[in-house]
């Protein structure tokens, strides 16, 4: 079997995680490997948030279209043409690809071809086909990523029941698609595939979409889904699903009351769990917990020398914290002293229409913590740029400590909603009170007025409403 020298990092993954981490530690002067089996640029790249947002653009061009005489513009005899808007998404995440490539050769990194398994401490084996190789490493970060959740009764075939995967690539919209999970992927998709003429069904076991941001986005979110003909099942659960040659029937229980619903495709979306099978972890003894590998702040596993990042540290499953934990890690390999991850101020993001933006505590759990709270909301329909620009759905919500005016949550339903919360993580990272943002000048008109107009009003200074 063929050796090759010795790395001072090599990372198994290739994803926002993995090859974050690997150009971060060819900054800082370490021996790089990476190592992926798939294209680089992981899920998210490939088959999650760039391409989801590529076919997303599309329904918002097609939603525009659709309603362009608000705007006193009539559209006649336009067309559809699906299989060139799938064809855009998967030339987007192509082009991305390409470019993370070039991003190793320019930082001087080996892209290894394979599948790679630990072997021990220091050592991975790397399989490409019928070719095989041993690499040795002074330490090793795992960043193997994440795979869709499924429960028995709903397994995916890939044909009547799909993934998000298989949902990104139809060949054409189906009449009727029942979406089983209401988190980001199930609205996403749902919002979607309603835009471009399928019959949406969405189900969900808890009490509301969205179930994990504050209740009032949900219900604001539920409510547009709704009058835009999504058909939304709360406390819901699915006990199995029928595959029959041309469509599927799915079987829920809400209560007492049982009912199967009828579909082309069902769509599974409840959830994400991390590739930690068949990686070897076993072999050296990785610590994990409820199906994720533990770490400390630096994200170090149980042997000081082998880190992980990303989906198989567990929640929250995104993207931008596998990159932030790609840094420390990186870092602290280096002995470049970073600094923990503050989780208490990862935004969360949802790329419907209305689009949903959030950090920091909910209303509800800034009660549970004990808090004194003050909450100020400014709705987007009194805002002078939403009503130039048609969208005047939604608000921003923002929570803050009574006592010492410290920002503790940050909740948006509305345009461009996943852009303007990053000002909030700004404010929050500086330890910004609600006086400072309310007395940030804010340019007219804008949008982000509106965080403005949310500060002064939690303290009752609004003057827009």
């Amino acid at each position: 079997m063929k050796k090759i020298n010795k790395y001072d990092v090599a990372i198994l993954g290739g994803g926002p995680g993995g090859y974050v981490a690997a150009i971060r530690a060819a900054q800082l002067g370490l021996k790089t490997a990476i190592i992926e089996k798939d294209q680089l640029g992981g899920i998210c790249l490939n088959w999650g948030c760039i391409p989801t947002k590529a076919l997303l653009k599309n329904a918002e061009v097609l939603h525009t279209v659709k309603n362009a005489k608000q705007f006193g513009i009539t559209v006649t005899g336009y067309e559809v043409d699906f299989s060139k808007v799938i064809q855009r998404s998967r030339s987007v995440s192509d082009r991305l690809s390409k470019g993370v490539q070039f991003l190793m050769k320019k930082n001087g990194i080996d892209h290894l071809a394979g599948l790679g398994v630990i072997i021990d401490n220091d050592t991975i084996e790397v399989t490409n086909g019928t070719d095989k190789k041993m690499i040795t490493a002074t330490n090793i970060i795992l960043a193997t990523g994440g795979h869709p959740r499924t429960f028995p009764g709903m397994e995916i075939d890939g044909d009547r029941v799909i993934s998000s995967k298989q949902a990104m690539v139809l060949e054409s919209p189906p009449k009727t698609m029942i979406i089983i999970g209401a988190g980001a992927i199930g609205v996403e998709f749902a919002h979607f595939y309603n835009t471009f003429g399928t019959k949406v069904h969405v189900i969900e076991m808890l009490d509301r979409v969205l179930p994990m941001e504050d209740k009032d986005v949900s219900l604001e979110l539920e409510k547009s889904l709704k009058i835009s003909g999504i058909k939304i099942y709360t406390n819901t659960k699915v006990s199995k699903i029928d595959r029959l040659k041309t469509k599927v029937k799915v079987h829920t229980e809400s209560g007492d009351k049982p009912e199967i619903i009828e579909g082309d495709i069902a769509l599974v979306a409840v959830g994400v769990t991390g590739n930690i099978e068949d990686i070897g972890l076993e072999k050296v003894g990785i610590k994990t917990d409820r199906g994720a590998i533990t770490i400390n702040d630096f994200g170090q596993t149980n042997i000081p020398n082998i880190y992980a990042i990303g989906d198989v540290t567990g929640p929250p499953w995104l993207a931008h914290v596998a990159s932030a934990q790609g840094h420390v890690a990186a870092e602290h390999i280096a002995k470049a002293n970073p600094h923990p991850i503050d989780y208490s101020n990862i935004p969360g993001c949802t790329y419907c229409q209305p689009q949903v933006a959030s950090l920091g505590l909910t209303e509800e759990a800034a009660k549970e913590k004990g808090y004194d709270i003050k909450v100020g909301k400014f709705m987007f329909r009194a805002s002078g740029k939403a009503m130039a620009t048609g969208d005047t759905n939604g608000f921003v919500k923002i929570i803050f400590d009574a006592k010492y005016g410290e920002l503790l949550g940050c909740h948006i339903i509305g345009s461009e909603a996943t852009e303007l919360i990053a000002e909030l993580g700004v404010a929050k990272a500086l330890e910004t009170t609600w006086e400072e943002i309310a007395s940030t000048v804010h340019a007219h008109p804008t949008l982000s007025e509106a965080i403005m107009e949310a500060a002064m009003d939690a303290f009752g200074h609004a003057i827009h409403q």
